[in-house]
């Protein structure tokens, strides 16, 4: 019997679960919530109990429902959670945290004060919106390295553990060495490890264009010029609104002394990687990598750690100091940098003239590497005798008449989450869809 239970998010889930308005998550501008009659909407800390959620029915009806609290319409309480739980909130130097995914939150803390703000960085982060990729799971490529001029992928087994895979050329697709893991596709510190070692290798002479289009990783898996491009694009909304936090500040780039990773794609990526392509700054003297900091929040509110008013109290503390990137004209002028440097292959130098037109500083051109702590093994951190269940079949089917239906199975074959079935009944064919498993939009594979 559960009996209490503490939930965790982004903006955007935390108000599907209670089933609140999500429009003004859309809109930045005060004047278009005006018209669409949007009032302010409070997104504070809730409790409810199980009947209210789930029905009378639910063997929840009178399980306690805690839903964290949002700092502001656009920074969750998984950006709360990245705050108290790595030492950021104590530290007296210039520090900055980020929690890496679709919506990338950040803080950045100079003395006692701290600044927040967002980047609308897209699927692709996190393996959705590439040709080949997948969410991390049994068969994804999770990291490459550079072995004699060729590269050895990084593939997760069945237990999530990461083996050795191909060792392959890029550029021609021939297998040196062949694994016994075959890759099914490749997630986003994937697709960033690839991005970092052709720029550093010099097998993108210009960007967005690959050589002859692709980058081969072994068994029909590849990266095109789209999926650099798509990556491109959320890189540099990271990094634009990384640039903008010190710059809003009034803070020196080299003044950062402490960067902190969080979330799934912050805790498995190569720390140096995403550096040298700016998907963390490549200014910081230090780097550390934390697990999934949203949980582990949750855990602790659960079990008392942390009481809710301790979380209420920081939520209202840190609101005062919130920067919306949207309304912000540095960020704009960086991020069409950015775009310029990722889609046109606008060269670094020419980037930094744009800068310096608009009154802004360079890019700072470091040559250190950065001192890297990984404090986690896991993104999900468990005592050695707890054992971490995920609920995967959740009963969320979609079914629907399949037809012109020839039972090829592509789709299913090409579905990276095995969210697709084709079912026969009374003589028709239907596609069926575990819809919690679909990627929708940001995969289209199928």
């Amino acid at each position: 019997l559960i009996e209490k239970m503490v939930v965790s998010g982004n903006p955007i889930q935390l108000s599907l679960f209670q089933d609140i308005e999500i429009r003004d998550l859309a809109y930045a501008g005060e004047n278009m919530q005006r018209r669409l009659g949007i009032k302010h909407i409070d997104r504070s800390t809730k409790i409810y109990f199980g009947k209210d959620v789930f029905g009378n029915s639910s063997d929840l009806k009178h399980c306690k429902i805690i839903v964290l609290p949002a700092i502001k319409h656009e920074i969750g309480a998984d950006a709360l959670a990245m705050m108290i739980k790595t030492d950021f909130i104590d530290q007296e130097d210039v520090s900055l945290v980020t929690d890496y995914g679709t919506n990338a939150e950040m803080a950045l803390k100079v003395g006692k004060r701290i600044i927040t703000g967002s980047a609308a960085a897209g699927p692709s982060i996190e393996g959705q919106g590439i040709k080949c990729g997948m969410l991390a799971s049994p068969g994804a490529i999770s990291d490459i390295n550079e072995e004699n001029g060729l590269w050895r992928t990084t593939v997760l087994d069945e237990n999530m553990n990461e083996v050795q895979g191909h060792l392959i050329n890029p550029v021609t697709g021939e297998i040196y060495e062949m694994s016994k893991f075959k890759p099914k596709g490749i997630t986003g510190t994937g697709v960033i490890a690839a991005i970092s070692l052709a720029l550093s290798m010099g097998i993108i002479k210009e960007l967005p264009k690959l050589p002859n289009g692709k980058l081969h990783l072994g068994n029909d898996i590849w990266i095109n010029d789209n999926d650099l491009s798509e990556a491109g694009k959320a890189i540099g909304a990271i990094r634009a609104a990384h640039l903008t936090l010190f710059i809003e500040s009034g803070v020196k780039y080299t003044d950062l002394n402490n960067m902190y990773m969080c979330g799934a794609s912050g805790t498995y990526v190569d720390a140096i990687k995403a550096s040298t392509i700016g998907l963390s700054p490549n200014f910081s003297k230090k780097v550390v990598q934390f697990g999934n900091t949203s949980l582990a929040l949750a855990r602790d509110v659960l079990l008392g750690v942390f009481t809710l008013d301790e979380i209420s109290y920081l939520a209202e503390k840190i609101k005062a100091n919130h920067l919306m990137m949207a309304l912000s004209e540095t960020f704009k002028n960086i991020y069409s940098c950015e775009l310029a440097y990722w889609t046109e292959g606008m060269p670094q130098e020419m980037y930094n003239t744009f800068l310096e037109s608009y009154e802004l500083p360079k890019l700072p051109n470091i040559a250190y590497a950065p001192i890297v702590e990984r404090r986690v093994l896991k993104d999900i951190q468990t005592k050695s005798n707890e054992k971490v269940m995920v609920f995967d079949e959740l009963d969320m089917v979609i079914k629907e008449e399949a037809r012109g239906c020839i039972r090829c199975e592509t789709c299913k074959i090409e579905c990276p989450e095995k969210a697709i079935d084709v079912v026969e009944s009374n003589g028709k064919l239907y596609a069926s869809y575990k819809a919690h498993k679909c990627l929708g939009t940001s995969c289209k594979r199928c």
